[in-house]
């Protein structure tokens, strides 16, 4: 099983499991239904799966869903920190303000 490095990001990591499996591109991409060049620009990082392609994914290779998402997301944080040049003390005050929405909406 292929495990994913910390700061590997979502395509690499993507490549990585295909590679290991020893499969190609488009066997791939045509047993997840998906269009052979949208999976290589995943790969590249230069697309962003959709919930249901990561769901898909995670079934293909069967690997933990709920890892391959975070590991979407955390690429998303940190190229939106990259591009605004913001410090990472705003992960701090994120993780404050997540915190303090999840209390409102547990409060309805």
């Amino acid at each position: 099983m292929v495990t994913m490095k910390r700061t590997e990001s979502f395509g690499e990591h993507l490549r990585a499991l295909r590679e290991n499996a020893g499969l190609a591109l488009k066997a791939v991409a045509d047993q997840i239904g998906m269009d052979t060049s949208l999976l290589a620009k995943i790969e590249r990082n230069e697309r962003q799966p959709t919930k249901e392609a990561i769901k898909q994914i995670a079934d293909f290779f069967k690997v933990d869903e709920k890892e391959l998402q975070n590991n979407f997301l955390s690429d998303q944080i940190a190229y939106k920190i990259l591009t605004e040049e913001a410090d990472l003390s705003i992960l701090k005050v994120a993780e404050e303000k997540v915190k303090y929405l999840k209390t409102i909406q547990h409060g309805k």
